[in-house]
């Protein structure tokens, strides 16, 4: 499964969760959602500005995303917790990506990512980043 299908599904499990009313989230849930939902929202832009970008600055927005996640995760406990972690488990690819030439050293396995790739990643960084807005409305 790709990294948009896992956070596709994590985003639709949170929204059916909080419409069911079995997770209600917090007034803290809600502040951690919004402020993450906004650092996703400036890590990773519209379609159109990403791919003016070069493959390093992507890749830098893509890691920007990804700690942005995991420092809201480290400000929560429950089910947003067990959700930040899914979807920082589901974007951990982009750890392994490498933007810039290996110039024939090693890499620590660090691979060049294709531009479906980038694009993938970048449009489960969208989708998580709606998810977590609607939590902030919940």
């Amino acid at each position: 499964m790709d990294m948009r299908a896992v956070i596709e599904a994590l985003a639709e499990e949170a929204e059916r969760l909080i419409r069911d009313q079995v997770w209600v989230p917090t007034p803290a849930d809600r502040t951690v959602a919004a402020k993450a939902a906004a650092d996703l929202h400036v890590a990773v832009g519209t379609p159109q500005s990403q791919q003016t970008l070069s493959e390093v600055d992507r890749l830098e927005h893509l890691r920007e995303a990804l700690a942005a996640v995991a420092i809201a995760l480290a400000h929560v406990h429950g089910r947003l917790a067990w959700f930040l972690g899914a979807a920082a488990t589901a974007l951990t690819p982009v750890l392994h990506w490498r933007a810039v030439p290996a110039e024939g050293g090693p890499t620590f396995g660090a691979v060049a990512p294709t531009p479906p790739q980038y694009a993938e990643a970048e449009d489960a960084v969208r989708r998580l980043q709606s998810a977590l807005a609607s939590i902030t409305t919940a």
